[in-house]
């Protein structure tokens, strides 16, 4: 299992990504929202 510290780094980097400029098509944003919000939930576990 990733360490929280990879899995904020990854989470802030999708963060950037889906707020660029390059990430104009619906498909590829959809696909970005749903990972980051998977990845919040898993944060949100571990620490519960």
């Amino acid at each position: 299992m990733r360490s929280e510290e990879e899995i904020r780094e990854q989470y802030e980097f999708l963060a950037e990504e889906l707020a660029s400029e390059e990430m104009r098509h619906s498909g590829v944003r959809e696909l970005f929202t749903h990972y980051k919000r998977a990845l919040g939930w898993v944060l949100e576990e571990e620490h519960m």
